[in-house]
């Protein structure tokens, strides 16, 4: 019998048979196991990357390979992150809305669940290619893929200028796991507090852009969004930092301003090589 669960072992040992020897021998197992990731493997490198398996390493190899369908089509992505209710979708529609005429653009949108955003997103006659991740938080390189493919054989990619890919809602996996983009643009709800880049750093660490959202609400909160830039500055002193409001549209000229330039020039970030 396999057993992958130790800790589980370890609470229903005497229900399930197991001898005194058994449940000692899961517990130091548990306690190396938890010294093990605690302290010495980053985040996303479990375990099994001690055992040789780097699923960040396979997932990268991935990534580069929708990288460079992009580079040969032509085509600009970017990583649209942040957690749920942040505003993704609300920035995406105003994004289509406005640039659609200007620019080629086509979404895949990544969801645990339904299409209830790619439907939305639907309305205004892009090509939209919905992933429903089941339990992953986050989208992969291989489902980007799989996204990819579909969008291949539907259209010409080489028409287009733009892919946005949105992720699942998630302050934390979705910066870990590249899926061939050429920028990553993270979303932070004013409502989400001045503290959460110091909290869930390795987000606004990877942005290339940060777009602080909902700031018609901000007057309303005890909130300083001042205060929000200085944290994420502590993180990322380089990373584009625009306000925004997809309600009011305060700000959203700038967004558009810096799309449509990483579209025309294709500038890559750092991060990218």
């Amino acid at each position: 019998m396999v057993i992958s669960n130790w800790s589980s072992v370890i609470c229903h040992a005497p229900r399930r048979g197991f001898t005194a020897e058994d449940t000692s021998a899961a517990a130091r197992f548990t306690t190396h196991y938890s010294l093990l990731t605690t302290h010495f493997l980053p985040m996303h490198q479990t375990f099994d990357a001690a055992l040789g398996i780097n699923l960040l390493h396979a997932n990268q190899e991935g990534a580069d390979r929708n990288r460079a369908h992009f580079d040969e089509w032509g085509i600009t992505c970017f990583n649209i992150m942040s957690s749920p209710g942040a505003g993704k979708t609300a920035l995406l529609e105003k994004t289509l809305a406005a640039l659609k005429d200007n620019l080629k653009i086509a979404v895949i949108e990544g969801d645990m669940t339904t299409e209830l955003d790619a439907d939305r997103l639907r309305q205004y006659d892009v090509p939209v290619i919905a992933i429903n991740t089941g339990r992953s938080c986050h989208l992969d390189s291989k489902m980007v893929a799989g996204g990819i493919h579909q969008f291949e054989h539907q259209y010409n990619p080489a028409e287009f200028d733009l892919v946005l890919v949105e992720n699942v809602g998630n302050l934390v996996c979705p910066a870990e796991f590249e899926v061939g983009e050429h920028a990553k643009v993270a979303l932070l709800s004013v409502t989400e507090g001045e503290d959460k880049p110091l909290k869930y750093p390795v987000m606004f660490r990877e942005a290339d852009c940060l777009l602080i959202t909902k700031i018609d609400i901000a007057p309303y909160l005890d909130i300083d969004i001042d205060t929000i830039v200085a944290n994420v500055r502590q993180i990322n002193p380089n990373v584009k930092i625009i306000p925004v409001s997809a309600k009011t549209g305060e700000g959203l000229e700038n967004w558009y301003e810096w799309v449509k330039l990483q579209a025309n020039t294709k500038t890559l970030s750092p991060n990218y090589h």
